[in-house]
């Protein structure tokens, strides 16, 4: 058992220091049953308190340190559990409760404010407008709350209201921390993310500034995600509440493929519908046509339909397109709710250049400054990791390095799946390939030891620079544990599909002379042309960026793409299934799991069999 004066929070302003910082240190487990009691705890929680006194810890502690409001407020902090409360161990929110009552001079903030009605009442409609923010109200307890207000008011009990005004607080941190850093651990589910380096939010004294001034309202807008993609998503979710409940209840079936000019059998429930997700204007009321043709306007809002859910626009009503047209706006709710979840993941980004491939769209951008109120987008059709057995991971990297005609060092996996069977069978498939072995000495020739050898991996195959090289004329470099990266490709024929998942999990672009432009138009000497003759040249050459761009592999089904309309995307690798299952039973997030001290990034590492040429950041 200890006692410090260390709180978690370090608040500089007078109310702080006017305060003793009580931090109480125990193992519960270290006790009998008996000793954890309410009772106990209270005579605990007033044993810290006289004995900060009597000792000196606290030499500016008043009387109210020693109110039985505050004795009882500590125990409540010490116990880590709350009767109030469906989640009642609060466990991870309990340093911050701490420091919040701490800045009260641990007595009642709510009940004993002179804006305790304005107050009280600003929380409540807040966490039952939770849904507002993409969270969910009954996370907070806002009904019970609700209801036990007015006995509570009416009690002169101080344990009830030390227990409900305690209430209060645990849920709006749990509000506010599910709005800043969401509900899920993104690691838990296979998410790997940059922590971040520090904290830059101190919900504590946000909220007792909240109360002292009654701006309770504006808390949201102070701890939600800035970002621009978040803030549109925000706006656009009531609008698809609102759709969710107009929106006729219709299931559309085509016993095959429907083209424009042909009759269709729902062309007025398709009508409706499209009037109603605002694909299609509202007809005017005197408009009483009744007819079963699929043509002019209502095409076009198919075609509109269409690209707003990631499909080729060609007016032509396939499997994919009913798939989209019977989900139910309820579910696109649901993704967008998803989408500003995983927003809330990510650290703070750099108002640096920046790229970011959204896996599910297909889709990379370019940044100067994603912070920006009109930032500088470019956009590029990419091919991502096949979903069944090669998904494309998400990651977060800085890109250091560019190989102009580069190797390709072929993945062991690859080689023994796909490479060994054809070498079986025809041992001339790597020259024919324009492929090689190479061993820790260098190249070798192909002998009869050299399938064993690469079943062991101690020889492995590589692809030489040139038109066939599976990598095409550059590729870009962002060290990470999964050893993926983007690339050009010699087949673009790809490109034109909709739904584009067939690689082996690094990432295929569209147009890589226009990324190579971004990543080194800071790079002095290395303009256009420059880039051009690097991609033509027959030898590999490697470009060490002078300042390394961040790289975000992310993955969301609902995004606003650079024209700043919001489409719908397929989850291709099952992640919404995951989430959706995993925000069912929310948990109190740990900060421990939110940040970390951030590690230098590795060096490239490369074998002497090909060392490139290194055109060093300074020439």
């Amino acid at each position: 058992m200890q006692i410090t004066i260390s709180p978690k929070y370090a608040h500089d302003n007078q109310t702080a220091n006017s305060y003793c910082a009580v931090s109480h240190k125990h193992n519960h487990a270290a006790y009998p049953k008996t000793w954890q009691t309410p009772y106990f705890l209270r005579l605990l929680a007033l044993l810290y308190l006289f004995l900060g006194w009597q000792t000196g810890f606290a030499e500016e502690a008043t009387e109210s340190q020693l109110s039985p409001t505050a004795v009882e407020i500590v125990a409540v902090i010490n116990s880590k559990q709350h009767p109030f409360l469906q989640s009642a161990n609060f466990a991870n929110r309990s340093d911050d409760l701490d420091a919040l009552y701490q800045l009260g001079g641990y007595q009642l903030i709510w009940l004993a404010n002179g804006n305790s009605e304005k107050n009280i009442q600003d929380l409540l409609t807040l966490l039952a407008s939770a849904d507002a923010n993409g969270l969910n109200a009954a996370n907070y307890d806002v009904q019970s709350l609700q209801q036990k207000l007015p006995n509570v008011l009416a009690s002169g009990n101080i344990n009830e209201q030390v227990n409900y005004d305690t209430a209060l607080s645990i849920s709006l941190l749990r509000f506010l921390h599910d709005l800043h850093y969401g509900r899920v651990n993104p690691q838990g589910i296979n998410f790997n993310l940059k922590l971040r380096e520090k904290r830059l939010l101190d919900l504590p004294a946000l909220i007792k500034s909240g109360i002292d001034q009654a701006s309770i309202p504006q808390l949201p807008s102070l701890v939600e995600p800035k970002l621009k993609q978040y803030q549109r998503l925000k706006t656009i979710l009531a609008d698809y509440r609102q759709i969710a409940r107009q929106v006729p209840s219709v299931q559309f079936a085509f016993d095959h493929s429907v083209r424009p000019g042909e009759s269709i059998a729902q062309a007025q429930d398709l009508k409706r519908f499209f009037m109603a997700t605002g694909d299609l204007e509202q007809a005017p009321s005197n408009d009483k046509s009744t007819g079963n043709r699929y043509a002019d306007k209502l095409v076009a809002a198919m075609k509109k339909f269409q690209h707003r859910h990631g499909l080729a626009g060609d007016g032509v009503i396939g499997k994919s397109t009913v798939v989209e047209l019977n989900t139910p706006i309820s579910q696109r709710v649901s993704q967008i709710e998803m989408a500003m979840e995983r927003l809330r993941w990510l650290p703070e980004l750099s108002s640096e250049p920046s790229i970011i491939v959204n896996i599910p769209a297909f889709q990379l951008w370019t940044f100067d400054n994603i912070n920006a109120l009109q930032p500088t987008v470019g956009n590029m059709r990419v091919v991502v990791g096949k979903a069944l057995k090669n998904q494309t991971p998400i990651l977060m990297a800085d890109m250091s390095y560019i190989d102009f005609m580069p190797y390709w060092n072929v993945p062991y996996n690859i080689v023994k799946g796909e490479i060994i069977p054809k070498l079986l069978q025809n041992p001339g498939f790597l020259d024919k390939e324009n492929m090689e072995l190479v061993s820790n000495t260098g190249v070798t020739s192909f002998s009869a030891s050299t399938i064993s050898q690469l079943k062991q991996g101690s020889v492995r195959v590589r692809q030489r620079p040139g038109h066939k090289n599976a990598l095409g004329k550059v590729k870009f470099l962002f060290p990470n544990k999964d050893d993926v990266y983007l690339h050009d490709t010699p087949s673009g024929s790809l490109f034109s599909r909709s739904r584009r998942d067939f690689s082996h999990g690094c990432v295929r672009v569209a147009d890589p002379e226009k990324l190579a432009e971004f990543a080194l138009k800071n790079q002095k000497g290395w303009d256009e042309e420059k880039i051009k003759a690097a991609m033509a040249s027959e030898k590999m050459q490697r470009v060490i960026l002078k300042k390394p761009i961040p790289v975000l592999f992310f993955y969301v089904t609902a995004f606003f793409d650079q024209d700043n309309q919001l489409i719908f995307y397929p989850d291709i690798y099952g992640h919404d299934v995951v989430l959706a299952e995993a925000l069912k039973n929310p948990e109190d997030l740990a900060d421990h799991n939110l940040f970390a001290t951030p590690e230098p990034t590795p060096a490239p590492v490369i074998s002497q069999s090909e060392e490139p040429k290194t055109l060093e950041a300074s020439k």
